[in-house]
């Protein structure tokens, strides 16, 4: 098992237990180990059990827990709660605004068993004079529930890449002398997918024998050879670029190959993911597709996080990491004070950060570490940390992590203060997204673009795949006003430095030139910017 994996059974065995109301030193004991697991650099598959209690903060007890899933990937006291507890009880701790606490009340109180049985409770209002309860948080848990069914059956698209190249590649191989592509919004590379389309000119194919994605349903569309490209072309782009497409140019009902569409009318090939609008028509047209931002074109990474918040890795590992990625520079920005769920950074405790970049700077050449901070966008707008201690980083990373219930003019007010402070560098996670987990707040987006050219304050692209935001859509208008995009992975591991791909991806999608990506610009650059 991964040390992912095992956190989540350690933290799912705190939670049943919890459910339970069993022993809260044992409950904390194992809440804590999940924690550190998950962050821990060390893989602990294959660790014998002694290996394994000599890890600092691991007892024997846990230890014991993390060999019986090194080799049954489960427990016997996980087995034994799983069995006493009703499955319904378990998926209803997934919904937010109720932990294990109030779900143990609405099962043991009001003998609800399932997440739909409460949509139906929440809809009596049966939850209102439930201690602890109240109609607000009734209201929270209903639309909870809502936003969570009609999510179900989508995917991320970076859940599913891999899974999904891989199936390609083993029918191409099985099948030498048949065609296979992928259209829709796979193809696309669209954030959420909800299906799969695949067209292949294989007549009778079963994939029931190949196919490895048994959660991810697949349209399968039969085509003939003479016009796979032709039938690939109208499976592989929005309405919109495939109507703007089609009042200039012949689509060619014929072609085998989709390339040809392009080559006959005269057009550079525009890839599926940029067949979106009818402006990358104009970029075609005008040959400026090689402006468009491309993984080759960063020259260094923003919004980075070391060991000492809640990253996985040193700095001097992540810098390392970056450097041989052949980049010239990395901004690190772990978590501010108020972020303590984070481990966020005392002002003792960034002095000596500061005092660690500055002596792996000065054995570096051609390579440079920023100081940054993501700071916390307070209640009242203002930045965490006094004026004294943001003077003394090199950036900083505005971004919004607690109190996300806001309207749509508090939310607006609150970011556009936070733009205002002369300290703010670049606005992180614009809205606060978690794709299929958390809608966004509310905002006047474009007050808040107008408020970040007004202030010289980059947007940042949250590259994480369960964020991309801002959302590609808004990009445009991003630059429209001279608003620089950073393409940001959020990193929290050497791992998580490669999401940086899909926010290209979707930077892409929102045609982001790369003159206009603040972290595609030289080391040089990059300093006379933060200087000035």
């Amino acid at each position: 098992m991964t040390n992912s994996e095992i956190a989540d059974k350690l933290k799912l065995t705190a939670n049943l237990l919890e459910l339970l109301d069993d022993n809260p030193f044992k409950i904390k004991s194992l809440l804590n180990a999940s924690f550190k697991i998950d962050k821990l650099d060390i893989d602990l598959h294959g660790l014998s059990q002694i290996e394994i209690e000599s890890i600092d903060g691991i007892g024997k007890g846990i230890a014991a827990k993390i060999n019986e899933l090194n080799q049954t990937a489960t427990t016997t006291e996980l087995q034994e709660l799983l069995h006493r507890i009703p499955v319904g009880v378990i998926q209803m701790m997934d919904i937010k605004g109720i932990g294990p606490k109030k779900v143990a009340l609405l099962w043991k109180q009001l003998g609800i068993e399932s997440p739909g049985e409460l949509l139906y409770a929440c809809n009596e209002n049966r939850l209102i004079e439930l201690k602890g309860f109240g109609e607000k948080t009734q209201t929270a848990i209903r639309k909870s529930i809502e936003f969570n069914l009609s999510n179900e059956g989508k995917f991320l698209y970076a859940e599913i890449e891999a899974e999904a190249h891989s199936l390609l590649s083993k029918l191409q191989q099985q099948f030498p002398n048949d065609l296979f592509a992928y259209a829709g919004d796979f193809i696309r590379k669209m954030e959420i997918i909800e299906s799969i389309e695949l067209l292949t000119s294989k007549k009778d194919l079963d994939l029931s024998e190949i196919r490895s994605m048994a959660s991810v349903a697949i349209e399968l569309t039969v085509v003939n050879a003479a016009n796979f490209g032709y039938e690939l072309f109208l499976r592989s782009g929005s309405k919109e670029f495939l109507n703007a497409f089609a009042d200039n140019y012949s689509q060619l009902e014929n072609c085998a190959r989709e390339e040809d569409i392009f080559e006959i009318n005269n057009l550079p090939y525009i890839m599926p993911s940029l067949r979106e609008s009818s402006r990358i028509i104009e970029l075609a047209q005008n040959q400026q597709l090689n402006q468009l931002v491309k993984l080759e074109d960063i020259k260094g990474i923003f919004h980075v996080h070391s060991k000492y918040s809640d990253g996985a890795a040193t700095i001097k590992e992540l810098a390392e990491t970056v450097r041989k990625k052949g980049m010239h520079y990395i901004g690190i920005t772990d978590h501010s004070r108020s972020a303590f769920y984070a481990n966020g950074l005392s002002a003792d405790r960034v002095l000596q950060q500061h005092q660690e970049i500055d002596t792996l700077n000065n054995a570096l050449s051609t390579f440079k570490i920023f100081k940054g901070i993501e700071s916390d966008i307070l209640n009242d707008g203002n930045l965490d940390y006094e004026d004294d201690i943001l003077k003394q980083f090199d950036f900083v990373i505005a971004s919004v992590h607690s109190v996300l219930k806001m309207d749509i003019e508090r939310a607006t007010q609150r970011l556009i203060k936070a733009i205002e402070n002369p300290f703010t560098t670049m606005l992180g996670h614009m809205t606060g997204r978690l794709l299929l987990s958390r809608e966004g707040y509310p905002l006047h987006t474009q007050k808040i673009i107008d408020a970040c050219a007004a202030n010289n304050v980059i947007i940042e692209l949250n590259a994480n795949p369960y964020r991309l935001d801002i959302d590609w859509r808004l990009i445009h208008s991003c630059t429209d006003k001279g608003v620089m995009i950073s393409i940001n992975p959020d990193a929290h591991s050497i791992a998580g430095l490669d999401d940086i791909k899909y926010g290209i991806y979707v930077a892409q999608k929102g045609l982001l030139k790369v003159d206009m990506c603040f972290n595609a610009h030289s080391l040089s650059d990059i300093e006379k910017f933060f200087k000035s």
